[in-house]
């Protein structure tokens, strides 16, 4: 049988709404929508490149718990408020993943939990060496 490894950072949201920043069964590592919100509850960064960079640097600690790196991510997904932004999303994005090159999706969405967040990225990732 394979084992469910849960990582959970105990946000009010994880906790209140039954689910977990990121899960590992097998090799598979799947992260959770995640927003560039602090330790402290804030929104961090005011630009789509800031909060993706603080997002980023979330989901690379999500993967560390899980036993897995940025280089074994394999799919990425963006959910931007504004399209336009996109190319902040990309050089964010770009800085970290370059040597990797995941698969990506960007999506347009209405809004986000709170309105000074600008970006939600989930990942995909697969231990396999």
């Amino acid at each position: 049988m394979t084992r469910r490894q849960t990582i959970s950072t105990n946000t009010t949201w994880e906790v209140a709404y039954g689910y977990a920043r990121a899960v590992r069964v097998g090799d598979v590592v799947e992260v959770a929508g995640t927003v560039a919100v602090d330790d402290s509850g804030q929104v961090a960064g005011e630009t789509v490149y800031e909060q993706t960079r603080f997002i980023l640097g979330k989901i690379e600690r999500a993967l560390q718990a899980a036993g897995a790196e940025l280089r074994h991510v394999v799919r990425t997904r963006w959910y931007l408020t504004d399209i336009r932004t996109l190319d902040q999303a990309g050089r964010a994005h770009g800085e970290r993943f370059a040597a990797i090159r995941p698969v990506a999706t960007a999506i347009q969405v209405s809004a986000l939990v709170e309105p000074a967040m600008l970006v939600e990225i989930e990942a995909t990732a697969i231990v396999a060496d």
